[in-house]
């Protein structure tokens, strides 16, 4: 087992280790903070440029969930010198760096290490007002829970893997995974105060990152599963046994959390898919959850759904309805 970072004593960490947030927040004026993350994975498609901007999209998520905006970024690469040729790794560079700049953003440099396995991601600092800084802590018990990208990423990545990937399946999680999650944090920020918490949703899946809001938020979560949005097609690879070694670890997992009623186990396991570059996930006053779907359609994100609503009992459980 690892053990446990103590969490540091600075009053200018505005948000670091305690609710396992998104990405670390340090205010270095009172009206500026820094936002800090890191995220890197081994390719997940065949196309050396998708996963270039897959990994750069993902990597920049975090800070959007933050309510940041990103401003530099720094390569993170793994590479066999002696098995893949360098021409490729610039094909992810540049994918990397077209996201990067499409944010408004710099790649500022970054770092390589000799390695088997080929890996690639981003160090990023995005900057946010200390005083609109969205943190995964502080949904309130009656919110409404509103996501903004289907799922079934994972589902998807595990068929490419095996070659049991129809090509427009692939197109359309390459387009979802490069979507980034920009027009999201804005329609977040639209409403203001209105939004009570934040999270994207990665690799412990919708309903991962949902108990680690639910838990720093002290409330529980009834959830809808009709209302999740899926990716068409994913459910008949799903039903073919496309199913990723991360998603069973997280339903494993978040199932001691969660009341599934009678929803069956294929469904399940799409609640618990382990996303790559997902949506994020918001909790909204429900007076404002119309104003913030509004605000979402007129950013253009992939999805608007509804999914369920945070409650009073059950702290840090999720009821299926």
């Amino acid at each position: 087992m690892v053990r446990a970072i103590d969490a540091p004593n600075d009053p200018d960490l505005i948000v670091g280790l305690e609710t396992a947030d998104d990405a670390a927040v340090y205010r270095v004026r009172d009206d500026l903070a820094l936002v800090v993350t890191t995220d890197f994975f081994t390719p997940i498609v065949d196309d050396a440029y998708d996963w270039g901007r897959i990994a750069a999209t993902n990597a920049l998520s975090d800070v959007y969930a933050m309510g940041g905006a990103p401003v530099l970024a720094l390569n993170l690469v793994a590479w066999p010198r002696e098995g893949l040729p360098f021409d490729l790794l610039a094909r992810v560079l540049d994918g990397g760096g077209d996201v990067v700049r499409a944010a408004g953003a710099i790649v500022g440099g970054g770092h390589s290490i000799d390695d088997e396995e080929p890996k690639f991601g981003l160090a990023v600092v995005g900057l946010v007002h200390p005083r609109r800084v969205l943190k995964n802590a502080g949904a309130q018990p009656g919110d409404a829970l509103v996501l903004t990208k289907p799922l079934g990423l994972g589902v998807i990545s595990t068929a490419i893997k095996r070659d049991r990937a129809p090509k427009d399946l692939v197109d359309r999680a390459v387009e979802v995974m490069t979507t980034l999650n920009a027009g999201a944090r804005d329609a977040a920020l639209d409403v203001g105060d209105a939004v009570h918490a934040a999270t994207d949703v990665t690799g412990f899946g919708f309903l991962g990152h949902l108990r680690e809001m639910l838990s720093a938020s002290g409330v529980g979560a009834d959830v809808d599963a009709r209302e999740v949005p899926v990716i068409d097609g994913v459910r008949a690879l799903l039903a073919d046994g496309m199913v990723a070694g991360g998603t069973q670890r997280n339903h494993t997992f978040v199932s001691e959390a969660v009341d599934w009623n009678d929803l069956d186990a294929q469904e399940q396991l799409l609640l618990a898919d382990a996303q790559t570059s997902g949506g994020l996930l918001l909790a909204v006053d429900p007076d404002a959850a119309p104003d913030l779907v509004d605000a979402l359609h007129a950013h253009h994100t992939l999805a608007a759904a509804v999914v369920g609503r945070t409650t009073a009992a059950h702290p840090g459980r999720v009821t299926i309805r």
